[in-house]
């Protein structure tokens, strides 16, 4: 028995037909066959049971098939490891990030890669966590860098917190709410509120802190996952952005923005983490951009 059976195996019990195993394998469906019943021949007993025109696992098969899964993962996470260490410190940057991290990392990531480590490629993907989530667990990022709120715990992910960022409540320096020195959540339901998804924990503390009123889902009347375009809408518009105070400060301190005085003060913050696969080796390339990271989510 070798790695190869088991692939083979596996491609038969994902496509449920020999012909489709064998395109996906590149081989021919007599070389499969001859795989199999190698494979057959170890074990001791048949994996397969060709019923008519299907085929169908053994309970022996379902057995192998779920130990082959973890047996190939682990080869393949092997050569993956072997390779990284051969290769330096090249490679490339596949990361999700979520609507905060985005908006903070995005620009400042391309301009770092692109004047630091030219030989780096970055592959980003934007979207929501459940989305990212998916694209982790089938190996097409690496990394992701999300709110922590929004990650449910799970033994096949690695979650590190990267600590909390402030959060409040923004609008145009020339906003009517922006000259007020107390303004009252009251005062900002009366115009436009953008903000990104919320998770239920934020969203309980909005309530407790300001009342039923402060449900996001009842409050926000723009929202979508951009943090970016959501700050661009406000300060083309009269609406207040709710969320992260870290990517509007450029655009305060140029007074294009303003932090408005509510009274009390917004109690919720932002909680980021970083989330990779559990027992995945990581690439040299990405302990780097693990501390890119790191230095760049700070309040």
């Amino acid at each position: 028995m070798n790695i190869r059976h088991l692939e083979h195996l596996l491609a038969i019990a994902e496509t449920g037909s020999f012909s489709r195993a064998a395109e996906r394998a590149f081989i021919t469906q007599s070389a499969l066959s001859r795989s199999i019943r190698a494979l057959e021949a170890t074990l001791g007993g048949p994996v397969v049971d060709r019923i008519g025109k299907r085929n169908e696992l053994t309970a022996l098969g379902h057995d192998v098939v779920e130990r082959a899964r973890r047996i190939v993962l682990d080869a393949e996470e092997l050569q993956r490891s072997a390779a990284l260490f051969a290769g330096g410190s090249g490679g490339t940057i596949r990361v999700g990030l979520g609507s905060g991290p985005g908006a903070m990392l995005m620009t400042p990531l391309l301009h770092h890669v692109a004047t630091r480590r030219p030989g780096v490629r970055v592959e980003v993907s934007r979207g929501s966590t459940e989305l990212q989530l998916g694209q982790l667990r089938s190996r097409a990022l690496e990394a992701l860098v999300v709110d922590a709120r929004r990650i449910a715990p799970a033994p096949d992910l690695r979650v590190e917190p990267l600590g909390e960022m402030r959060t409040g409540f923004i609008a145009r320096a020339d906003h009517p709410l922006a000259a007020r020195r107390r303004v009252a959540f009251e005062d900002v339901l009366e115009w436009p509120v953008a903000t990104t998804p919320l998770s239920a924990e934020v969203a309980r503390l909005l309530v407790e802190q300001y009342g039923p009123r402060a449900d996001p889902a009842a409050m926000a009347t723009l929202r979508c996952e951009d943090i970016g375009a959501l700050i661009d809408t406000v300060s083309r518009s009269q609406a207040v952005y709710l969320g992260i105070v870290a990517p509007a400060r450029e655009a305060i301190a140029r007074r294009r923005l303003a932090e408005l005085h509510l009274a009390p003060r917004i109690q919720a913050t932002a909680r980021f983490a970083y989330v990779t696969l559990a027992g995945r080796t990581e690439a040299p390339v990405m302990r780097t951009f693990r501390e890119f990271v790191a230095e760049r989510l700070r309040d």
